[in-house]
């Protein structure tokens, strides 16, 4: 019996804290800074909330789950690979990505002129037009960690619908 899906939401949250001598990669994106930011992969916070608020909505777990972080196989890998492994099992429950939309929340570095190519890598990793996908920036006023500089955090939000509007 074929069971009508409907669309889906999804949300995800990452957090990384900055560390010396290692390079800031955001969206797929390495941009300038002192710092980059800890993590068994490179850390891109805003793939990783991306391929959790995906995962999320389909209910395929999380990238933990995934690429467990103590599995020195996943050391240093790039984030745009964890973002394409979870569109690839989406598609396999037959799932499209429709749209993204994302906030980097940060004191420093600037992103948002780094936004376009961060679309650009995005929608190419997910299957969609850069037209599907939203990167925007805050900051988080000074106050917390986040505020004192110690790292950056990202959440996302993605709809994603059935290929074939069914099951």
């Amino acid at each position: 019996m074929n069971q009508q899906r409907w669309p889906r939401t999804g949300i995800g949250y990452d957090i990384h804290r900055f560390v010396p001598n290692r390079r800031l990669v955001l969206g797929g994106v390495e941009i300038p800074h002192h710092s980059g930011l800890d993590g068994h992969s490179d850390a891109d916070v805003l793939l990783h909330a991306i391929a959790d608020a995906l995962l999320g909505a389909a209910a395929l777990g999380d990238i933990g789950q995934h690429f467990p972080p103590g599995d020195p196989q996943w050391r240093d890998m790039d984030s745009q690979d964890i973002l394409r492994h979870a569109v690839h099992l989406l598609a396999e429950q037959d799932w499209l990505v429709v749209n993204i939309d994302a906030t980097i929340i940060a004191e420093a570095p600037k992103v948002l002129p780094h936004a376009a190519r961060m679309r650009a890598v995005i929608a190419a990793c997910a299957g969609i037009t850069t037209g599907d996908v939203s990167i925007k920036a805050t900051t988080n006023e000074t106050l917390g960690a986040i505020g004192r500089s110690e790292g950056i955090a990202a959440l996302a939000s993605v709809m994603i619908a059935p290929r074939n509007g069914t099951s």
